[in-house]
């Protein structure tokens, strides 16, 4: 199969740092061409693959000083997928919602992946007005915020199964990664670690817009608090230490979080999550295998007394039975097929010569909900 991968520009793919959904794309995009499929990612140019690259501005966004405004780079790049369209079966953007005019008539060829929060008001009506755009969800729960739209299916994010080594013996320090901000809630997990009188490691990015808060809400905090170690932010190299080393991973958000990648991280690595009952996170914890699902600070707490009855390796078994690049592209797959299979589908029409058969890329039927466990569940529009 001829595939595209269309990738945000604000990080290369794979990114260096922080960057969930580059990297959930250069882990679907190695292992689709693992599987033996034609594969080619459009992406920055300093973008590391075995796929074909077609580079599209010369390094990721975010690293550039000279860029302002990231928009018309997104531009130049979905000009580019245009006039190539032909030389692929199937396109699967991963830029939210800004192809979605361009690609309008060829809508049938294409599938989105919604990476983010859609729990906004201003997306619904975008969302009615484009119904035909064939979409994948990466949570059930997140796909229930738009229940009228075009939804093909849920595809859980996966991992290369050797990404992140097994740890079975960890130190004795709770982990947060992830970003400083207020919907992610450290001052949550300092409040947990200190009370539990565990040591806690912060291993976080502070974007710009979130440098009021860092500043004023959660400096302070580590500051005042020898048991908590700021580390900033990290590589896979280190994250594999960092999240194997941790009696347990924080992940206190507060908001409706769309996957959570930095969960199945942790369980690559056999260390439980201790997660606030919000968004995707009891599809993706199984509750006393993998960690613990709460809903208060208290909870919290009793999770982290509990932390050491949970055996590390079945925390790796659930991640590789649920969680793994090989299941999420073999799930896209399936998704692949059923848009070319619609794209084939004959439409008798009755014409004033009589009927004739017609070839037409027809809108495709919802499809069952695919899960990180291989099971089909039906689609429904509440969440």
């Amino acid at each position: 199969m001829r595939i595209a991968q269309i990738a945000p520009l604000h990080e290369r793919v794979p990114p260096k740092l922080y960057g969930g959904t580059e990297r959930v794309v250069s882990f679907l995009t190695e292992e689709l061409v693992r599987q033996g499929h034609d594969v080619t990612l459009f992406a920055s140019g300093d973008s590391q693959t075995s796929a074909r690259l077609v580079r599209c501005c010369d390094m990721a966004l975010r690293f550039n000083p000279a860029v302002r405004d990231a928009l018309p780079y997104h531009l130049i790049m979905l000009d580019e997928v245009r006039r190539r369209i032909d030389q692929f079966d199937v396109l699967h953007f991963h830029v939210d919602l800004l192809h979605a005019p361009l690609m309008r008539d060829l809508a049938g060829r294409t599938l989105t992946t919604l990476h983010g929060r859609l729990d906004l008001p201003d997306l619904a009506p975008f969302y009615a007005a484009f119904r035909d755009l064939p979409l994948a969800a990466i949570s059930n729960n997140q796909q229930g915020y738009l229940g009228n739209a075009h939804w093909l299916g849920t595809v859980y994010h996966g991992l290369p199964r050797n990404l992140l080594p097994f740890c079975p013996n960890p130190s004795g320090y709770l982990a947060f990664l992830g970003r400083i901000s207020p919907e992610k809630r450290p001052d949550l997990a300092i409040g947990i670690a200190t009370r539990s009188g565990m040591p806690l490691k912060i291993a976080a990015k502070v974007d710009r817009a979130d440098q009021t808060y860092w500043e004023t809400k959660i400096r302070p905090m580590i500051a005042d608090n020898p048991d908590v170690e700021f580390i900033g932010e990290i590589d896979e190299r280190d994250k594999a230490e960092f999240l194997g080393g941790a009696a347990a991973l924080l992940f206190p958000i507060d908001w409706p979080e769309p996957f959570g990648l930095v969960m199945i991280e942790a369980m690559a690595c056999g260390t439980p999550v201790i997660a606030y009952r919000r968004g995707s996170v009891p599809e993706v914890v199984e509750e006393n295998v993998s960690g613990f699902v709460v809903d208060t600070i208290e909870q919290a707490l009793t999770a982290v007394k509990r932390i050491h009855d949970l055996d590390r390796a079945k925390v790796r078994a659930e991640f590789e039975r649920r969680f793994t690049a090989e299941r999420m592209a073999h799930d896209y797959v399936d998704i692949y097929r059923q848009l070319l299979s619609a794209q084939r589908r004959p439409e008798k029409v009755t014409t004033r010569n009589g009927s004739q058969i017609m070839w037409r890329a027809d809108r495709v039927s919802p499809s069952p909900k695919l899960t990180g466990d291989g099971e089909a569940q039906p689609i429904s529009a509440s969440r």
